[in-house]
């Protein structure tokens, strides 16, 4: 079983009536993490979230969607803390834009003593998005990939600056973690930000040279590379019609991680021993993963025979 860490939330997409005073909303659930639970168990993969939930009607629809989902509710912890919604509007190309209330909410607060024993089912622990980098969950999280060494530690950046703008934060909260971590996937996107100073293959052979063992770059339409040990492997975007890309990233994690467990690689020694052509054939799977999301609207992921 993979325990995924961070927010869960409502994405709350607004678009124009023909009414010119109103708005019409949809509250879709997500959240980075939330997405990769789901879509970890939507592709056949045991998996739990650790998050703080609220006690309101959001944070208990949120606790109904992952039972329903097939999603380990063992590792949520609850609050009287209202639920965080982000606002969604679409940009020209499709491409979300987010803005966020979310300040003293019930995802940003599970402290270290709420930190769940680690049993022996649990294989992996993955971890991303802005519990990286607000209180007091980002010290929970840091904690917790401490007592989890010997696992299959997973990292997705996936900065979000309107929740954090301090980019030297993201910075320092990150670079803590990597030498912990064994995968890190990030978008072109967050390493422009990180590191606007350095080429992305500076980084990325650096994240490599501090201990991670695959670096997973993506890049929307251009597909997506990935690195390990002087070895870069690319793979092309599917062509398909986007509706939009929310999730696209998430999905993508989470079908990394499902082929690892598929093939028995979930752990640090399993992943290091992938040959290169098991490594591409992981690859081409999470973007035709990738690909299906974005022909959606909002995070709807795929289940597994839809890739078969």
């Amino acid at each position: 079983m993979y325990l995924v860490c961070g927010e869960a939330l409502f994405d709350v997409f607004a678009s124009p009536t023909a009414l010119g005073n109103r708005l019409a909303l949809e509250a879709v659930a997500g959240g980075s993490p939330f997405n990769v639970a789901v879509g970890l168990r939507r592709l056949g993969v045991p998996a739990a979230l650790f998050t703080g939930l609220s006690r309101d009607y959001f944070g208990q629809r949120l606790r109904t969607l992952l039972a329903t989902e097939g999603v380990d509710t063992g590792y949520l912890v609850d609050f009287d803390a209202p639920t965080t919604l982000a606002m969604v509007a679409l940009d020209a190309t499709g491409a979300p834009i987010y803005d966020f209330r979310g300040a003293g909410c019930a995802d940003r607060l599970p402290r270290i003593d709420q930190l769940p024993p680690l049993g022996d089912d649990v294989r992996g622990v993955h971890l991303g998005s802005y519990s990286l980098v607000v209180e007091p969950i980002a010290d929970t999280l840091r904690t917790l990939v401490e007592r989890a060494e010997g696992r299959l530690i997973s990292l997705d950046p996936n900065i979000r600056l309107n929740v954090e703008p301090s980019l030297e934060r993201w910075r320092e909260r990150i670079d803590r973690l990597v030498p912990r971590v064994q995968l890190i996937k990030a978008s072109d996107e967050d390493l422009r930000l990180l590191y606007p100073d350095e080429s992305q293959d500076a980084v990325v052979q650096r994240w490599l040279a501090q201990g991670c063992r695959v670096v997973l770059l993506t890049r929307g339409g251009d597909g997506a590379s990935l690195y390990r040990d002087g070895t870069v492997l690319s793979a092309a975007a599917p062509a398909i019609t986007v509706c939009d890309s929310v999730g696209a990233g998430d999905t993508f994690q989470a079908a990394v991680l499902a082929w690892l467990h598929e093939q028995g690689a979930d752990s640090p020694a399993g992943l290091e021993a992938l040959a290169g052509d098991a490594l591409q054939r992981m690859l081409d799977f999470a973007c035709r993963a990738a690909a299906i999301t974005c022909t959606r609207r909002g995070p709807d992921l795929p289940h597994r025979a839809e890739l078969d």
